[in-house]
């Protein structure tokens, strides 16, 4: 049974990435074959573990104030425009429930008319 194309050249493909990852994997350093004496596992530890330099002890961090003045404007514009969305919505409401056609306000409307006719 011959496998079609397309398997194969996904096969190569899975085989020449496997590969090239495996290739680019770093080993680390073996530290057990060094016998360090206590003075320099002392200075070892005492070192900083990060490369910090006076430089970065210079820098300082701006921070961003907050934008009081446009999170007023955006309060105000909500205010100025909710009486219109709530009457807006009120028309809305409206219409749909008189052009209701099916449901319960509807045909509660409709037989009460049968029977009275």
């Amino acid at each position: 049974m011959r496998l079609p194309l397309f398997s194969r050249l996904l096969a190569v493909l899975v085989l020449v990435t496997g590969g090239a990852a495996l290739a680019q994997r770093r080993q680390l350093q073996s530290f057990q074959g060094e016998e360090m004496t206590q003075e320099e596992r002392d200075t070892a530890r005492s070192r900083p573990k990060y490369n910090i330099n006076s430089y970065n002890r210079d820098i300082q961090i701006k921070e961003e104030p907050i934008p009081w003045k446009a999170i007023g404007l955006g309060v105000i514009a909500m205010l100025v425009a909710a009486p219109f969305a709530y009457r807006a919505y009120r028309g809305t409401t409206k219409e749909m429930s008189e052009a209701n056609t099916f449901g319960v306000a509807s045909s509660r409307g409709e037989v009460a008319e049968d029977e009275q006719a």
